[in-house]
C-alpha cells in the first residue's frame, strides 16, 4: 500500500501558508502571507525539502491546485521544480472544480475519503499532499495520513 504524506509550510504558532506574496491566499482575511520569506536562507531549497513531488504522486485540494496551476506551468523550461511538478500526477480535491487545465491532473470522483483509500491501494509511487489545510484535516480524521 501506497503512504500519503503531507508537506506544508508552517509556523510555530499554527499559520499554515504557501511561501508566495501577500496576495497569494487571504482567506479568512488573513493579511500576512509570504511571512515565510523573511525567514528564509541559503539552506531552503523546496526541492531538497521533498516539496517538489519528485518520485510521488500529488494530491491537492482545489485552493492549492490552483494556486499551483496559476504558477508552476508558467515558469521557464529550466526551472527543475517547474518540470517536476508538471510531470507529475495530479490528483485534485475539489466540490466545485468540474475540469482541470494543468499537464496530469485529474479529478478525485466522489468521496475524498473514499477516493484516497482507493488511490493508497493502488500499485504506485508514494503520494504527497502539498498544503491544502482543509484537506489534510478531512484525510487526518480518517486516519489517512501516514
Amino acid at each position: 500500500m501506497r503512504k500519503l504524506i503531507v508537506s506544508a509550510f508552517a509556523s510555530l504558532d499554527g499559520i499554515m501558508q504557501a511561501p508566495g506574496g501577500p496576495e497569494e491566499d487571504p482567506t479568512g482575511g488573513f493579511t500576512l502571507g509570504g511571512w515565510m520569506f523573511a525567514y528564509a536562507d541559503d539552506s531552503m531549497d523546496i526541492s531538497a525539502a521533498g516539496f517538489d513531488g519528485k518520485d510521488r504522486e500529488l494530491v491537492l485540494g482545489r485552493r492549492t491546485y490552483q494556486i499551483f496551476e496559476a504558477y508552476w506551468p508558467y515558469q521557464a523550461d529550466d526551472n527543475p521544480v517547474a518540470q517536476t511538478l508538471d510531470a507529475a500526477k495530479k490528483h485534485v480535491a475539489s466540490r466545485s472544480l468540474t475540469s482541470l487545465q494543468w499537464n496530469n491532473s485529474t479529478l478525485l470522483e466522489g468521496d475524498v475519503v473514499e477516493a484516497i483509500v482507493a488511490l493508497k491501494s493502488r500499485s504506485g509511487p508514494d503520494l504527497q499532499l502539498i498544503g491544502s489545510g482543509n484537506l489534510i484535516q478531512t484525510l487526518q480524521a480518517a486516519s489517512l495520513i501516514d
